[in-house]
């Protein structure tokens, strides 16, 4: 276990924002977890690869990381279960179920973030959410320091959301996620510009190993590499509306992009609406709108939490006005 004192979360953060932490706790294993507990007290957090994270000051507590790596590989009449410590990347799990032929989260490739994060947050991406391959959860109640375990209907995912950003907000320290995988590839393409993109490259029938690929070459040419330009990828999440809003705004914008959701909601990109509000390539200050996808938020230099905050309710504002739809960050705001 790892602990230190006033230590600057820098490189625990993508915005590239230098807030510090009263006390910074790293564990390696479900044990030391449970061992540190009796020295945590409120107010802490708990952060993963900082991607999702938006700074806005000093955090007067402590912050808690998980560093539990490993992958444990099971098989079972035609599936494969994928035990992966919270601490690892979860691009590399991607990249790793992908070479040793496991299929499934292809559409999910190059989500930045840890393992532990993807269970808490359902990430999600072209068509694919990680709900649909979570097979269980492991953690440790931070109220008794037991192990406890939860499948994927005690989650009770939703769209971006899970039970661990809601009523049990702070309340277990994940440890371990397991997903179901499968020894059979079966590609998803119908969602964006998948399909187009493997054209342009004379692919029709995609192995899993092309599909990656050209979804990571997507995502690189719509979203900045916060190593040089500081983001927590999309801020904004896209908002479900009723059929009846919906079909009023077709039409009046009969050539609004949507997903269906069911028989009375549709999902409407957030960055489509920015980008109509004109926000695409601007600035207030230090903090911008990615000039290639309105939904990513961008430190242009020396930007502060506050001025990202500033931008955002500006967004959400415009949004409101032109659109009558509240917009909502996906990013944890601290």
């Amino acid at each position: 276990m790892k602990e230190f004192s006033d230590y600057s979360l820098l490189a625990h953060n993508t915005f590239g924002i230098d807030a510090k932490c009263k006390r910074f706790v790293e564990f390696s294993s479900s044990e030391e977890a449970a061992q540190m507990l009796p020295s945590v007290s409120s107010p802490f957090i708990i952060i993963g690869g900082g991607s999702n994270l938006l700074l806005t000051r000093n955090y007067d507590g402590t912050v808690i990381r998980s560093a539990i790596r490993g992958i444990e590989v099971t098989r079972l009449d035609g599936d494969v279960f994928l035990r992966c410590g919270s601490g690892e990347v979860w691009d590399d799990v991607v990249a790793y179920a992908v070479e040793n032929g496991y299929y499934g989260a292809e559409n999910l490739s190059l989500i930045p973030g840890d393992v532990g994060a993807s269970a808490i947050q359902n990430i999600g991406a072209y068509g694919a959410e990680v709900k649909d391959i979570i097979q269980r959860v492991e953690a440790v109640d931070i109220a008794t320091g037991e192990k406890v375990e939860f499948s994927n209907a005690d989650c009770q995912y939703a769209y971006r959301q899970s039970r661990f950003k809601n009523e049990w907000k702070n309340r277990y320290f994940i440890t371990y996620v397991t997903y179901r995988l499968s020894l059979s590839f079966e590609p998803q393409l119908g969602y964006g510009n998948i399909i187009g993109a493997l054209e342009a490259k004379g692919i029709r029938i995609p192995t899993a190993r092309e599909l990656r690929d050209t979804i990571i070459e997507i995502r690189q040419v719509k979203l900045p590499d916060p190593k040089v330009l500081g983001n927590a990828g999309s801020f904004f999440m896209n908002p479900i509306v009723s059929r009846e809003k919906f079909e009023v705004l077709l039409a009046e914008y009969p050539n609004m992009p949507h997903y269906n959701i069911d028989a009375e909601h549709e999902k409407i990109p957030a960055g489509w609406m920015i980008d109509q509000c004109g926000w695409k390539g601007k600035a207030l200050g230090p903090a911008g709108v990615h000039d290639k996808q309105a939904l990513v938020l961008v430190n242009l230099g020396g930007a502060r939490g506050e001025d990202i905050v500033r931008l955002c309710q500006a967004i959400q504002e415009d949004v409101m006005s032109t659109f009558g739809i509240a917009i909502h960050p996906e990013v944890n705001v601290i």
